[in-house]
């Protein structure tokens, strides 16, 4: 089992340790999509990409039981932070 999916006891208690595994899963995708990918789109379009990113995550989350999903995400959060934060750094000399 992965890391979260031990943190949320999903062998233990499945129903309540699935759901939350699924929201740290969304959290973390809206975070690096954010972080990276998220252009100024009108407010339609945007709806339409969380629900596919939400409807996304829920696939996602039957692979993190066994294989490191969330942890790669946080990974992906942490370097694209850090590229942010350069980059602003870099905007700002």
């Amino acid at each position: 089992m992965s890391f979260f999916a031990r943190l949320y006891n999903v062998a233990e208690n499945p129903e309540i340790g699935m759901w939350w595994l699924y929201g740290t899963i969304i959290v973390l995708s809206i975070l690096v999509y954010n972080l990276g990918f998220a252009r100024k789109l009108p407010v339609l379009q945007n709806v339409i990409i969380y629900i596919l990113l939400i409807l996304g995550c829920s696939i996602l989350t039957f692979f993190a039981i066994f294989l490191p999903v969330a942890e790669g995400l946080v990974v992906a959060a942490i370097v694209l932070g850090i590229y942010k934060m350069r980059l602003h750094q870099a905007k700002q000399a």
